[in-house]
């Protein structure tokens, strides 16, 4: 394996992955949630320039190819993680996250299942688009998360009192990120479908053909 810039920006995002709940073990909040939504923003762009780069100066690897696939996941599963467990386990969000934790394992487990010929699902154009659904639905949740941190740990400002202001910008957030993570579920589901429909001819035993 070679060192190229394509292949490092991958190793950077998959190392990224984990270092999103980490910040919440070294850093209070809301700090942990702006240097998780920064990490996570940062690595999400990285998804876009290894592919860009390793075509456009013709680096591609079989290595870039393995590893690309599982930085994305593991970026999507342990963020989906943490979200959950500081939104106050909202089912809300821990339905769609279900069904794109479900969806991931469920592809993994059946691309390595079909072993040489799993090559035959290829990546789908909706596929990329659902990956970016999830990139963009986790971020704004983690905007959503720092800013109703910072909303709930103060005092209120004079003239907020009990009276009705309307949604704050860490509702609207919270609002967008989940309408957003459904969305990214129901392309993830749909996704996760036509790669099992796609595999059907090969898990059929030989006298079923």
């Amino acid at each position: 394996m070679k060192w190229t810039l394509p292949n490092t920006l991958t190793v950077l995002r998959l190392l990224a992955a984990p270092g999103v709940a980490v910040m919440f073990l070294y850093f209070r909040r809301p700090w942990a949630d702006w240097f998780a939504l920064t990490l996570f923003i940062s690595a999400a762009i990285t998804d876009y320039f290894d592919g860009y780069l390793a075509r456009a100066w013709k680096q591609e690897s079989k290595f870039g190819a393995m590893l690309d696939p599982i930085a994305d996941k593991a970026m999507v599963v342990i963020a989906l993680v943490v979200l959950t467990g500081y939104s106050g386990m909202n089912p809300w969000l821990i339905l769609p996250a279900t069904v794109i934790l479900f969806r991931e394992v469920f592809v993994s487990g059946l691309r390595e299942f079909m072993g040489a010929d799993k090559g035959k699902l290829k990546v789908t154009r909706l596929a990329k688009w659902k990956t970016t659904a999830q990139m963009v639905a986790i971020a704004t949740l983690f905007l959503g998360t720092g800013l109703d941190f910072l909303e709930k740990g103060r005092a209120p400002r004079a003239g907020e009192g009990d009276l009705p202001t309307g949604l704050t910008p860490a509702d609207m957030a919270n609002h967008v990120g989940l309408a957003l993570i459904w969305i990214a579920a129901i392309l993830t589901a749909i996704t996760g479908w036509d790669y099992f429909r796609k595999s059907l001819p090969y898990l059929r035993d030989h006298h079923d053909a």
